[in-house]
């Protein structure tokens, strides 16, 4: 897919899909020139004796058997297209973001994604579905023009005025329409935004109807405004448009009939002719009028998904090595980052970082609120690359093409977890009965089971939701274990459990476990307790011990 990157979306689904676009394309085309034949057929039927008629009568119905056809034909290919590249879009679109680097991920947040994947997607299928309609009419216009053009060249000429003051008027607004579109399109990202925030914020919203109140009418409502107002503006213009250049085919119309046309021998099949054309010509050029900004706006939403897709590049090219399941040293030599502190309104460095883990060790990190704890504990498990400095396993420096397999150590459980309606992991043949074992060991098997591989419920506090992600953890089986502020949550019987009985049972497997906590009455149990200031990290003498000293390298 990484020809998507270089050409465009529209670009490389045209691409992906040439040969059955051109059988559609094909079929709208001659669905158009079918569309016109029926009109030559119809004119000469108004001006034919009885006997021509019966003939044109059967090509007439023979001509309009081809254009069903031809118009069904393309419009289910073109329908599968569109269905195709929807797929291809939202498929590419979640891999790109699988793929991505995580800190580029955070930057770009959730909201734009979750527009990629839903509005701006279906609006770039639209498109396929559009161009049938677009195609077959570009082609009866085109084929009504040439009719005309041998009826009377003198009058094509004329409608070839009207109809380019029509499209000079149309161009005109076309362009300030794209940018209303182009516009909208930006704040539906934050619209987005907004619509995960009524669900996410729900208990604060119902606990404050101020503040409720100010979001859906200040915040939320203004957006949907903002969109409806600049989104309604943009095709606004194209209807306007629209509607000048029907008013000029009127016009039209009238001018021929009433003042070009004399009164000749062929004055009854000219007037007739041009009147069938152009009445027949208003609604297929009334539809690609309307079409066309349907294939504006799948540009407009092409060009924020090529906008995404840039702002989220993909991770370093990944190692073909299997990754390693065993840990026998983790060492972090010199590593710094450096990061924007929303509390300072500075930059704030972390680092550099001297550390190693080795198994069977339970070490503790504590530090104040905005410290960097997390921030570290994404560095150690490789969601964050290093800015300077080493991370070495096993003795073995740990390279960019590497990071994707030295991040298949860890469990982590973040204080943000995120839990799947399925166990995804599933290493275990007996995956259920672990898992319903574990459930039970943290007093959650009246209110959910593991059932073929997945928890049959969710709909629990968010303590007992975390004790879910402490099983999955323990599920994965991996060497490394990260606990970010997982007790914080729980009440003092789960605390027990989790300092007092779940950490030494991972320290007597041969986990290497870190555990970012404020609970100072368990950092005894600790083999080593880490603090971290202002960036700083220092190592107590004996866990729970008030002194410092600088924290070995292993």
């Amino acid at each position: 897919m990484s020809l998507l990157r270089e050409v465009g979306v529209l670009s490389y689904l045209i691409r992906r899909s040439r040969w059955l676009m051109l059988a559609a394309t094909i079929a709208s085309i001659m669905a158009g020139l079918c569309s016109v034949l029926l009109v030559t057929q119809i004119n000469a039927a108004l001006t034919s004796d009885a006997e021509q008629r019966a003939i044109i009568g059967w090509t007439f119905a023979a001509v309009a058997v081809a254009v069903m056809l031809s118009r069904m034909v393309s419009a289910i290919l073109f329908e599968r297209l569109g269905q195709h590249a929807l797929a291809e879009l939202r498929r590419f679109i979640t891999d790109s973001v699988a793929a991505a680097e995580y800190r580029h991920l955070e930057r770009l947040g959730g909201a734009r994604v979750q527009s990629a994947l839903a509005e701006h997607s279906t609006n770039v299928s639209q498109f396929f579905v559009s161009l049938p309609v677009i195609l077959t009419n570009v082609v009866v216009v085109m084929g009504c023009l040439i009719y005309v053009a041998l009826l009377s060249w003198q009058v094509l000429l004329i409608a070839l005025v009207v109809l380019g003051l029509g499209s000079t008027g149309y161009h005109c607004a076309h362009l300030r329409a794209i940018r209303y579109l182009e516009k909208a399109s930006a704040e539906q990202d934050h619209l987005f935004g907004h619509f995960r925030a009524l669900t996410d914020g729900a208990k604060e919203l119902r606990l404050n109807r101020g503040k409720r109140d100010t979001f859906i009418s200040q915040v939320l409502g203004a957006s949907i405004d903002r969109v409806r107002q600049t989104r309604t503006k943009g095709m606004s213009l194209f209807v306007v448009s629209t509607s000048w250049g029907q008013f000029l085919i009127y016009a039209f119309i009238g001018l021929v009939l009433f003042v070009l046309v004399g009164d000749g021998p062929e004055s009854v099949r000219v007037m007739t002719g041009f009147a069938l054309v152009f009445v027949f010509m208003m609604t297929p050029l009334e539809a690609l009028l309307m079409n066309i900004p349907r294939a504006n706006l799948a540009r407009v939403s092409a060009r924020r998904i090529d906008e995404i897709i840039r702002d989220m590049p993909p991770s370093e090219a990944s190692s073909v090595v299997e990754p390693p399941m065993h840990l026998e040293s983790l060492v972090l030599r010199g590593v710094k980052h450096r990061y924007y502190h929303e509390q300072s309104d500075e930059f704030f460095e972390l680092g550099p970082i001297d550390l190693g883990f080795c198994p069977g060790e339970v070490t503790f990190l504590v530090g104040g609120n905005g410290s960097g704890k997390t921030t570290l504990a994404k560095l150690l498990v490789g969601l964050y690359a290093p800015e300077e400095g080493e991370v070495w396993l096993n003795g073995e420096r740990i390279e960019p093409r590497d990071r994707e397999a030295y991040r298949q150590l860890f469990s982590v459980v973040f204080s943000d977890f995120h839990l799947f309606e399925s166990l995804l992991e599933a290493p275990h043949s007996d995956l259920d009965e672990q898992g319903n074992r574990l459930l039970t060991r943290l007093h959650l098997q009246h209110k959910v089971q593991v059932r073929d591989g997945a928890f049959t419920t969710q709909a629990l506090s968010q303590g007992q939701r975390k004790r879910l992600a402490l099983v999955v953890a323990y599920l994965e089986d991996r060497p490394f274990l990260v606990f970010d502020e997982w007790a914080a949550d729980q009440d003092p019987t789960f605390k027990e459990v989790f300092y007092r009985e779940v950490l030494p049972e991972l320290k007597r497997m041969g986990k290497a476990v870190l555990v970012i906590s404020h609970d100072d009455r368990y950092f005894s149990l600790a083999d080593r307790l880490l603090r971290l200031e202002s960036g700083s990290l220092s190592v107590a003498e004996s866990a729970g011990a008030g002194n410092t000293q600088s924290v070995p390298v292993a």
